[in-house]
Parts: C-alpha cells; sequence; structure tokens
C-alpha cells in the first residue's frame, strides 16, 4: 500500500526548499550589522561561512543546517560575498558535526530561538487541526503548523515530521466531522443507514444509488420519481440540521467524497466513515431532490400552461377566421339586396343568384354558436 502523502511535490518545495530567486535571497538572507560582529566573532573563514549559513537558515525558513546538506549555490554564494568569504569553503563546515552543533546552541540565544517542546507541537498540531476543518489541502493545513511554530519561536522540525503531523490533524478533524453527524443517531437509525448499501429486491439496486439516480428530465412520472425518493428520505428520520454542527469547508469535503463514492466502495469504508458519508448525502439530497421537484413542477406548469394558451390562440384564429367568413357572405348579402333595390327585381331571386340561399342556411349555426359564446 503506497504511503500516504500530506504535501505535493511542488508544495514541499514551496514550503520548506531554500530560495534562490533575488528578491526572495535579499528579503531572507541579508546580513545586519549585528549579525556580522556575531559572525566575525569566529576565526576561522570555513566557521565563519557556516555560522553566518546557520544564521540565516534558522531565520528562514526556520530550521537548522541538516548533517550532509548540499545548499543552493546562489544562496551560499550571496551569504559568502556579504562576509568576505570563499563560497568553497564550506565544504569543511558541512563535515564538522560538533562544531555545527554548537553554533546552533549559540544562535538559538542570538535569535531568541529555542528546539520545540511537547507543547510547541501540540500548540501546532490543535492549529492543524482548526485548520483541516476547513479544508483538506495539505499546504494549508502544513502552513498553520509551520506558522505557529514560527509565532512560538521555535525551530521547525523536519519536514517529514511536519507531514505526519499535518496527516494525524487531518484525521482528527475528519473523525470530528463524522462524529458530530452520528454521535447522537440510535442502533435502528444507523443499522437502517448500513441497509441502503446492500441491495433491495423490490428495486433491483441498493438504495444508496437509487436515491442518488433521480431523473432530471421534467416529465409527470418523473416527479413521481422524485416525490417517491423525496418521501423515503423523509422515512430515514435523518435531521438536516447536523450540518450545522459541521465547518462549511469540512462538510463540502464530505459531499465531494461522497459525490465521488459508489455504494460497494463506501461499504469498504470503517463504520463511523461510511455512516458519516451516507448522513452527508441524505442531507444534501433532501435538499436537492426538493429544489428539483420544485423546478420540476413549475416546469410542466409552465409547458402546460403554453399548451393551453397555443390551444387558445388556435381556437381564436379559428374563430376570427368563421366570422370573417360570416361577415364576408352578410356583405355579399347586403349587396345582393341593395342591387335588387336599384333594379326594382325581386330580392330572393337576386339573393339566391348571387349569394345562394343555401349558402346563408349552411352559416346559420355557426352565427347561433357566435351568438351565444359572445
Amino acid at each position: 500500500m503506497a504511503k500516504r502523502k500530506l504535501l505535493k511535490i511542488q508544495d514541499r518545495k514551496a514550503l520548506f526548499d531554500i530560495p534562490t530567486d533575488e528578491d526572495s535571497l535579499m528579503r531572507h538572507y541579508s546580513l545586519s550589522p549585528a549579525d556580522r560582529l556575531e559572525i566575525e566573532v569566529r576565526r576561522r573563514e570555513h566557521n565563519r561561512l557556516g555560522f553566518a549559513v546557520q544564521l540565516c537558515l534558522m531565520r528562514y525558513p526556520g530550521r537548522a543546517l541538516m548533517a550532509n546538506e548540499i545548499l543552493p549555490e546562489a544562496m551560499l554564494n550571496y551569504i559568502a560575498e556579504q562576509i568576505g568569504a570563499d563560497p568553497a569553503s564550506f565544504d569543511l563546515y558541512a563535515r564538522r558535526e560538533e562544531t555545527r552543533m554548537n553554533h546552533v546552541a549559540r544562535l538559538l540565544r542570538y535569535l531568541e530561538m529555542r528546539a520545540a517542546t511537547t507543547e510547541d507541537r501540540r500548540a501546532a498540531l490543535l492549529a492543524a487541526i482548526e485548520a483541516a476543518t476547513v479544508t483538506d489541502k495539505g499546504a494549508t493545513i502544513a502552513t498553520a503548523i509551520i506558522t505557529t511554530f514560527r509565532e512560538r519561536r521555535v525551530l521547525l522540525p523536519a519536514a517529514n515530521m511536519i507531514e505526519r503531523m499535518g496527516l494525524a490533524a487531518r484525521a482528527i478533524a475528519r473523525r470530528q466531522a463524522e462524529a458530530a453527524l452520528i454521535t447522537d443517531l440510535d442502533p435502528e437509525t444507523l443499522g437502517t443507514l448500513d441497509g441502503l448499501l446492500a441491495v433491495d429486491p423490490a428495486i433491483g439496486q441498493t438504495r444508496y444509488h437509487w436515491l442518488r439516480s433521480a431523473p432530471e428530465a421534467p416529465g409527470a412520472g418523473n416527479l413521481v420519481g422524485l416525490t417517491e425518493r423525496i418521501a423515503f428520505l423523509r422515512m430515514l428520520g435523518i435531521d438536516p440540521r447536523l450540518q450545522t454542527r459541521v465547518p462549511s469547508g469540512r462538510w463540502d469535503q464530505m459531499i465531494r467524497e461522497g459525490d465521488a463514492t459508489p455504494a460497494w466502495l463506501a461499504s469498504d469504508f470503517n463504520a463511523s466513515r461510511r455512516r458519516a458519508t451516507i448522513v452527508a448525502q441524505i442531507i444534501k439530497l433532501g435538499q436537492k431532490l426538493t429544489d428539483d421537484a420544485v423546478m420540476m413542477f413549475i416546469k410542466l406548469m409552465g409547458r402546460l400552461f403554453s399548451q393551453v394558451n397555443n390551444r387558445k390562440k388556435q381556437r381564436h384564429m379559428s374563430a376570427r377566421l368563421e366570422t370573417s367568413k360570416a361577415l364576408r357572405l352578410f356583405l355579399d348579402t347586403i349587396v345582393a339586396l341593395q342591387a335588387a333595390n336599384d333594379m326594382d327585381a325581386d330580392p330572393m331571386t337576386i339573393l339566391d343568384r348571387r349569394v345562394g340561399w343555401h349558402r346563408l342556411l349552411q352559416v346559420k349555426p355557426g352565427l347561433e354558436a357566435m351568438v351565444e359564446n359572445s
């Protein structure tokens, strides 16, 4: 099994590597007059350079020189130039462990720093746990540890130690969030949650998968499917206010992990993580499916209204056409009667010839319907 890591390669470099760009060298490794006086007390060149390097490293990133450590050339040259030393002389200093340890002890007093104690490590761990309650990002958690040590003017432990502390803090934050969600649930409810991961013969799949595969396309049948799922969720009796017990950042992380976890994988989680994941999904789904059902209902009502409105428009257009025909026939009738009057002819004969009595009889039912509807 691969060893679990807190930091990505680029994160480790950003947090622990010695900077080499000019701006960072000037900001972190420029020696003050007091520094130079302290350095000049050392008589030999390699000791002066080694002492200066130790001083700079203990200031930033905040650690002592490691055994057989190879320093970046840019950093070594920058420090050596300030004290007039040959960078090559550092090789001799690097081989003298006793001298290095003596210099560390002296620099701790000079810089008013100290080695980390149990209390310091505890404070750093608490800071990491606090950071882990809002994010799973290793760089943020490790930064909280480093910042705490620096604020307490304590030498940083090894990078691997900081990473192990961060992993422990993240695990603790996760367990705290899990406990907040499931501590008050009775055994029967916990058993019901576990049962969601078993295949239900009635639907041929796990209820966990069924709940998360709700239909999305607007339709009467799909709306029924949503309401069935909402009713099932309410039957489980999980209080959605449990979400307020978990910090928002940690909650979002639990939701992301749950969204990516199929039922078969959730079954392999330990009991606490498994049940907390299911509870978080139930709360999220209760909110999401309710919103989806409301939106689907609105869309269906809009579609129905549109259909009714279209039918109404169609009827209106048909009525207008019939009205237009009736008015045209009425106009033709008036014209025929006027012609009969002008010619002093029989009106019925002219009317039948020009309009057609049978046409007038055909439109009579339609005219009666128009009068009644108006």
